[in-house]
């Protein structure tokens, strides 16, 4: 089958269909398709508590497993905010190179009373300065309603933590646009 997105691309990095071989002498690989980078909107931050009794569950194939019971917390943004409900949990992965899988499920009350549902999987590492790398890619789940714009959005986040404060973390959350 023919994929004429393909062919527009090699013809337009100066290669012949059906010669895949060949790498392009420049970039991008389909020169003729603009890059349009996406751009970010802040949704809103969330000071997220976090439980004293950390569970720990072991070492696994993966790393050491543990899970952190998220309290409760609040949040706010420009056209969304309240409070972050207690009972759900962050599942932690530490990995033997030391960087730290997140995967934390949990609900938010918004102040008008919706109930939403919120899955944060995050990475946390070094970067090679050795500055924190903290981000994330949240599935976010509304109710219908005024709410439902969140329904049909991608969105990411990072994390801001204080160790001498391991009790509550900052999360912020942003839109792809």
């Amino acid at each position: 089958m023919r994929n004429p997105l393909v062919e527009a691309t090699a013809h337009g990095a100066g290669i012949a269909p059906g010669e895949g071989a060949k790498m392009p002498t420049r970039a991008p690989l389909a020169p003729q398709i603009p890059i349009d980078l996406p751009r970010t909107e802040f949704v809103y931050e969330a000071l997220v508590d976090l439980g004293e009794g950390f569970l720990k569950l072991g070492k696994g194939p993966l790393g050491e497993r543990t899970l952190v019971p998220i309290t409760g917390g609040k949040f706010a943004g420009p056209r969304i905010s309240g409070t972050v409900l207690g009972g759900g949990a962050d599942r932690q992965l530490i990995r033997a190179d030391g960087a730290t899988l997140l995967n934390a499920l949990y609900e938010m009350k918004t102040d008008d009373g919706a109930i939403i549902s919120v899955n944060n999987r995050m990475l946390v590492t070094k970067r090679a300065d050795g500055a924190p790398y903290c981000f994330s890619q949240l599935e976010i789940t509304a109710p219908a309603g005024p709410h439902d714009w969140l329904n049909h959005l991608v969105f990411v986040g990072d994390l801001y933590f204080d160790e001498a404060h391991p009790e509550v973390v900052l999360i912020r959350v942003y839109s792809l646009n």
